[in-house]
């Protein structure tokens, strides 16, 4: 078998990049996954979040051109990303914690998103009035940020790039790769060797061990983040804005009737990859929920619907992306470290041009570079979730 470009991994990243790569025209393109089908990996485990409201420029560019194609993007693949702006408000606590998001909004201004505000105490009912508010010093509010759906927004690539003739092979996990001097020559997975002009890793919590079969150190690590979930409830209406305190990042959502409660604290598990629930982990975010949130004070969790899923983390939590030094025709488009799907239309549109033009002319993604550690130019510690 043989392909012009093998991508590794079907979920966001893969599958935003097989779509992109056939609309720029590569008609020989091959998805492999481990999986049985779509979902299988960490995409259908993410909670939907989208937002522009980031600390670094790079992040701020790729939120508001993933934004401008999920605007367009029942047009470019006939699918449905569920993309709802009803807002993400950051709450700060000290006026500490509010320099952050001022800072942050200076970057988003440079960057052109002109919506995100400063709220002041008495101006956060306005746009939450489920919370309780002492001890808040100000808010951060963009009311273009908002939901998606993850796996809406990867079954619309998906099928449209089956449309434009990719192929995917489900149940067919990588073995080894095959190399001549910085090449990469062919891709061994499933039991097929598979002849291959371009590589991409799109494996996401496990591409590093990718990387490293085929060669290359690829700095990403995965981490556990566990969600639990509410019984049906009306406690809390649908259009209800992601909220997140700046200071211990506990945060909530509403997703079909249910209450999603979050609190990134990392639990371990029995390997890297253990996606096991552990209940152990509900207690603080009980007591948070109660807390904080008075409309959810005895609405019970539903420990059976609870959910844990894996980010793939980089060292400066941003993703990496572009051509490998160790082979100059495998791409990384990894380490997105819990950003992945709200940015995987850009990103998958940024590599593909990549492979075809040599360079991303849709967003300036030079700061993900993957030699960027090796340069001693990571991008800034972040400062918001």
């Amino acid at each position: 078998m043989t392909a012009d470009v093998v991508v590794i991994g079907a979920g966001i990243m893969g599958a935003s990049a097989a779509w992109h790569l056939s609309a720029l025209g590569v008609r020989d393109v091959l998805l492999v996954d481990a999986g049985s089908g779509p979902g299988a990996g960490s995409t259908s485990r993410a909670t939907g979040g989208f937002r522009a409201q980031f600390a670094t420029a790079v992040n701020v560019r790729l939120s508001l051109r993933s934004r401008a194609k999920l605007l367009s993007f029942r047009e470019e693949t006939g699918g449905d990303a569920g993309y709802r702006p009803v807002g993400y408000l950051f709450l700060a606590g000290s006026e500490a914690e509010l320099a952050v998001l001022r800072e942050a909004q200076r970057v988003q201004r440079a960057e052109g998103l002109r919506e995100a505000v400063l709220l002041a105490p008495g101006e956060i009912a306005r746009v939450q009035p489920h919370v309780r508010l002492d001890g808040v010093a100000g808010a951060a509010w963009c009311p273009t940020d908002g939901y998606i759906d993850p796996m809406g927004l990867t079954r619309g690539y998906l099928e449209a790039a089956c449309r434009a003739g990719v192929r995917v092979r489900w149940g067919a996990a990588v073995e080894r790769f095959e190399r001549e001097g910085g090449r990469l020559t062919a891709v061994h997975a499933g039991g097929e060797r598979i002849a291959a002009g371009v590589v991409v890793n799109a494996a996401g919590p496990w591409s590093a061990e990718v990387a490293a079969r085929a060669g290359a150190a690829l700095p990403v690590t995965p981490v556990r983040r566990q969600v639990a979930v509410t019984h049906p409830t009306g406690a809390l209406p649908a259009e209800c804005p992601m909220t997140i305190w700046l200071g211990d990042g506990f945060h909530f959502r509403v997703r079909d009737g249910r209450v999603l409660l979050l609190f990134p604290r990392a639990t371990a598990g029995a390997t890297p990859y253990d996606t096991t629930f552990d209940p152990a982990w509900l207690g603080p975010v009980r007591k948070l929920a109660a807390e904080r949130v008075p409309a959810l004070e005895g609405v019970k969790v539903d420990e059976g619907r609870c959910w844990c899923g894996l980010y793939e983390m980089s060292p400066d939590h941003h993703a990496i992306l572009g051509p490998m030094p160790e082979a100059a025709n495998l791409y990384a488009i990894n380490g997105s470290s819990g950003h992945g799907v709200m940015h995987g239309p850009a990103l998958g549109e940024a590599l593909a041009e990549m492979v075809v033009y040599g360079a991303a002319r849709s967003v300036d993604v030079r700061a993900l570079r993957p030699q960027r550690f090796a340069e001693g130019e990571p991008n800034p510690a972040p400062v918001l979730l």
